[in-house]
């Protein structure tokens, strides 16, 4: 089915801005004498959001690491962030369709990094602005109701993880796979309903959708 509204996922869907997050990470680390972590540590960890992960990483300090953790951030995310591939094509391409963001990044964040980069969305949320970040179903379920959209087989969520294809499901959108997801066990693992190995082939997928012509209902003519 065309869809009638995509979500997406941020953070390796649309955008690469794992620098800035990486750093603010080993900012944290190193200021609780924790091992720093590499861009692939990084990559294979950085799901949930970080109201949910950092109480069990730093204890009962956790707020003192998200204060370092943003103030990182925040020097240096507009600086290293960029496209990912062919990521500006495709959001051309579909741009007929409404489409939104849900993240689990935070949501100030999120929308300052859209508009460094000068795209319009429909709903830009991000963590903290729902009254659960994804996985729950809350974030995709405001983004749609911001959108005067609603859930269903014509409502795509467009993410990277198996963590987003759970918070499709949970919100009653199509969950569908962006790239190979090497770093969260393969495709397999993610089990998508629909999968594009890259932005290319998804707006080449909903292009097409615009040209099928819908099979007439004949049912009592004559």
């Amino acid at each position: 089915m065309r869809p009638e509204v995509i979500l997406f996922d941020w953070d390796n869907t649309l955008v690469d801005g794992w620098a800035a997050i990486q750093a603010g990470l080993n900012a944290a680390f190193r200021a609780f004498d924790l091992p720093e972590w590499d861009r692939e540590t990084v990559l294979a960890n950085v799901r949930r959001s970080l109201r949910e992960s950092f109480p069990e990483m730093f204890g009962a300090e956790w707020e003192k690491a998200r204060d370092i953790f943003y103030a990182a951030v925040r020097a240096t995310h507009l600086e290293v962030l960029a496209p990912m591939p062919g990521v500006p094509a495709m959001l051309e391409a579909v741009g007929t369709i409404p489409l939104g963001v849900v993240s689990n990044k935070q949501g100030p964040l999120l929308r300052a990094e859209a508009a460094h980069l000068g795209w319009r969305f429909g709903a830009l949320v991000g963590a903290g602005d729902a009254a659960a970040d994804k996985p729950d179903a809350a974030p995709l379920l405001m983004a749609l109701e911001a959108m005067d959209a609603a859930p269903g087989p014509s409502a795509w969520y467009v993410g990277d993880t198996a963590l987003d294809m759970e918070a499709a499901r949970a919100a009653g959108c199509v969950p569908v796979l962006l790239g190979m997801a090497e770093h969260d066990g393969g495709v397999q693992n993610c089990d998508p309903v629909l999968h594009f190995p890259n932005a290319a082939a998804l707006a080449t997928h909903v292009k097409a959708l615009d040209k099928v012509v819908p099979t007439p209902d004949i049912r009592g003519a004559g």
